[in-house]
């Protein structure tokens, strides 16, 4: 059985075509990078946020058990016991470390008054609490 030989045509793409393609890619790349950099930037807000909620909380259920506000963030770690001997605590497994570019969280305590802001800043903005 002999086979047909036909003459064989080279399939491809032209310049202009691939040319088309590149500019198309460069366009999305252009509308993508920007609105990616957006996402990184509002998680670490979010984070930031979270993070100081968590703080907050920590030092009102501290607070509660010891009659008095922590004077540092690390004594939310630790075991405290109140004015009846009752021990509590920890209160966080451990102080969070503010998201990457931010300043670490900033605690100040009011202790005559039983007041506290803790506050963090970076990416353009400030978080705190209260």
């Amino acid at each position: 059985m002999a086979r047909r030989t036909s003459p064989r045509r080279e399939q491809g793409f032209t310049l202009v075509e691939l040319m088309v393609v590149v500019a198309v890619i460069g366009v999305l790349a252009t509308i993508a990078v920007p609105l990616y950099a957006n996402v990184q930037a509002r998680g670490r807000i979010a984070k930031a946020q979270a993070d100081t909620r968590a703080l907050a909380s920590a030092v009102t259920i501290y607070s509660a058990h010891a009659g008095r506000i922590p004077t540092a963030l690390s004594q939310l770690t630790t075991v405290v016991t109140n004015a009846a001997g009752v021990a509590g605590g920890p209160f966080l497994g451990s102080v969070p470390t503010a998201p990457g570019g931010w300043s670490a969280y900033s605690y100040t305590a009011n202790t005559s008054v039983g007041t506290f802001t803790i506050t963090t800043a970076g990416d353009g903005t400030t978080v705190s609490i209260p």
